[in-house]
């Protein structure tokens, strides 16, 4: 990179300025072009006859200059740095230009083709900062004039000023130009570059980038109305012919010259054999491809790249399908987790839709790399150009798979004194982790507390099943009641237990109705069958109460079930204490009447005494 940087001081000149102006045209490959050399740090001092300042190594003080990528090391109201926006990059030429104006820099220019335009460009840059607060009074903007002279030094052929280029708070590169024409049998010219004002603070400049190069005509290039730029195909409709036409401004040109060229990379360019009219038809093109045309205003020229121009590229996009998207993985998870997004990785510039099929299919989310499904099942991701409407890629098929957990229900046992229990999932074929660190479907517990097991799947889903073992309750019958014809079995202790009349069928409920009188054995015993106790016992049926009036029913006090057992003793009592009447059991029976008087409707007492059982006591109404 060539980068000429000038510290000077000047005041503003406006001579010429209005000759300064760049090619509209197009233009053709450098003829030239200085840009200083490449790298870091300094390089070495200029070929002689180019300026008259001395080399130094080093921030230039009047009259000196360095080549170096370095600046505003030791004179500090510079900028440190240059911008990285010429078109180069690397050294510079620093050039601290003295306190009067003058010229600066000479150099020849050699190869030019006779009688073409050609444009002068370079780039300058104010290298003062304008925050450094170096000039009290204000500085004075930089000023430069550029002259082309021919071979002989003679004949000025074109000048141009910069006018004021003022200085920055950062720094800033600027690229001026001027256009000149070579005459007949002309190749060489001579550049002078010149500072337009006097000494001062300020006026600090640098250059970079001084280029020649021919210009011509603009020339556009059109088909089926794309100009320019070019077309996009999409590989569908491929492959396709077109006619591609050049249409030169005539801005600088008289007469036009043509040879169509093409590329495969934007870079390197080959003729195409026979393509010399402004029009050029492309046949069966399959494949993205740049065609360019070069223009001369004579034949001559035209194989001479530093005496024609070229138009701007024209590219011919054959837009292939998308890539299939790659999956970013199924996803698996378990029953009650929550369903994570899916996701994609594709090429940039493509759309990412999502649908329920592999085809056709329902149109679940556009223009995203990621979906959030609500449900288990099968989607697929297709990827469309962002900005044609050519044909989408084949869909990328991805899972979301739910996996059962293990259906569990927490138990609450009873262990037995002395005894074992066994504790099982129920559950067969999976992982079992126990809390005490086994692994068994089921195992052998002989202390009461809480135990646990988690059952995982071959799909690592889980679920904790707890068993809350505890001591039995101990089963004690604490007494037998009959209640007409219902027996209620009263448990000595509290607990949960079971309970039968014939050691068979066993109730949780102590309660039995309907029960015929009789002799009958009563059963206890814990739900675990631990110890089950019993007790034999005469099950009388005894009324409430009875009414004496003749009408058959209830007229007096006799006892069901008496037969069973033929000694015993039946005695009836007043509220006082009164034996009113006794007898033996079988076929005892009482009106309600003493010594032949009816007694008053009251409350009386009954004892019954049946040999081997403690005596039954009760009382009943008697109705009148």
């Amino acid at each position: 990179m060539i980068r000429l940087f000038f510290l000077a001081f000047f005041f503003v000149v406006k001579s010429s300025f209005a000759q300064l102006g760049f090619c509209e045209g197009s233009k053709g490959d450098p003829i030239f072009q200085e840009d200083f050399g490449s790298g870091a740090g300094y390089g070495t001092a200029l070929a002689t006859g180019i300026t008259s300042y001395n080399f130094v190594t080093q921030d230039p003080q009047d009259g000196e200059y360095t080549v170096s990528d370095i600046v505003g090391r030791q004179i500090t109201s510079w900028h440190s740095y240059f911008p990285n926006t010429t078109l180069s990059g690397g050294r510079a030429l620093i050039v601290n230009a003295g306190f009067t104006s003058g010229q600066f820099y000479k150099t020849n220019i050699s190869g030019l083709c006779e009688n073409t335009t050609y444009e002068f460009s370079a780039y300058l840059m104010n290298i003062y900062n304008s925050t450094s607060g170096a000039c009290p009074n204000g500085d004075i903007p930089v000023n430069v004039k550029f002259q082309i002279w021919d071979e002989t030094d003679t004949q000025l052929l074109k000048e141009g000023s910069t006018a004021a280029i003022p200085a920055s708070s950062t720094p800033e590169w600027e690229q001026f130009a001027l256009t000149f024409k070579s005459e007949a049998g002309q190749n060489n010219v001579i550049l002078k570059i010149f500072n337009n004002g006097d000494g001062g603070c300020g006026n600090d400049l640098a250059i970079d980038d001084i280029i020649f190069r021919s210009c011509g005509d603009l020339t556009s290039i059109d088909t089926d109305g794309a100009t320019n730029t070019g077309i996009t195909i999409c590989e569908e409709d491929a492959p396709v012919t077109k006619t591609l036409v050049a249409t030169p401004d005539n801005s600088v040109y008289q007469t036009h010259a043509y040879q169509w060229q093409q590329s495969a990379n934007g870079e390197d360019w080959v003729n195409i054999a026979g393509a010399t009219q402004s029009e050029f038809t492309i046949g069966m093109l399959s494949s993205s491809n740049y065609y360019r045309i070069k223009v001369a205003e004579d034949v001559v020229n035209l194989n001479n790249n530093l005496c024609s121009s070229f138009s701007e590229a024209f590219f011919i996009e054959i837009l292939k399908e998308p890539d299939t998207p790659i999956s970013e993985g199924d996803k698996f998870i378990c029953e009650g987790e929550v369903i994570p997004r899916i996701t994609v990785v594709n090429a940039e510039n493509v759309r990412i839709n999502w649908y329920s099929a592999a085809v056709d299919g329902v149109l679940l989310k556009e223009d995203s790399f990621s979906y959030q499904p609500e449900e288990a099942g099968v989607f697929y991701a297709e990827a469309e150009n962002a900005d044609y409407d050519c044909n989408a890629s084949a869909r990328t098929p991805i899972r979301v798979v739910i996996n059962d957990v293990p259906v569990l229900e927490d138990e609450e046992l009873q262990l037995c004194p002395d005894s074992a229990l066994v504790l099982d999932t129920k559950l067969s074929g999976y992982t079992y982790i126990w809390s005490t660190g086994e692994s068994t479907q089921s195992i052998n517990v002989s202390q009461s507390g809480t135990y646990s097991v988690e059952v995982v799947t071959d799909q690592a889903c889980s679920s904790t099943k707890i068993f809350a073992v505890v001591p039995v309750d101990n089963a004690s019958i604490g007494s037998v009641k009959s209640d007409e014809n219902t027996v209620i079995i009263t448990p000595a202790n509290t607990g949960i237990f079971e309970y039968s009349l014939d050691g068979i069928n066993f109730q949780s409920s102590n309660v039995f109705l309907n029960v015929p009188s009789g002799v009958y054995t009563a059963y206890m015993r814990d739900l675990s069958a631990c110890k089950t106790v019993l007790l034999q016992f005469p099950h009388i049926v005894v009324s409430k109460m009875i009414s004496p009036n003749g009408d058959g029913y209830n007229d007096s006090f006799k006892l069901k079930g008496l037969e069973f057992f033929p000694s015993s003793e039946i005695m009836i009592f007043d509220r006082y204490g009164k034996l009113l009447k006794s007898g033996n059991g079988v076929n005892f029976s009482w009106n309600g009447s003493f010594n032949g008087t009816n007694l008053p409707a009251s409350d009386y007492w009954y004892h019954i005494k049946i040999e081997g059982y403690a005596t039954l006591k009760g009382h009943f109404s008697l109705m009148r």
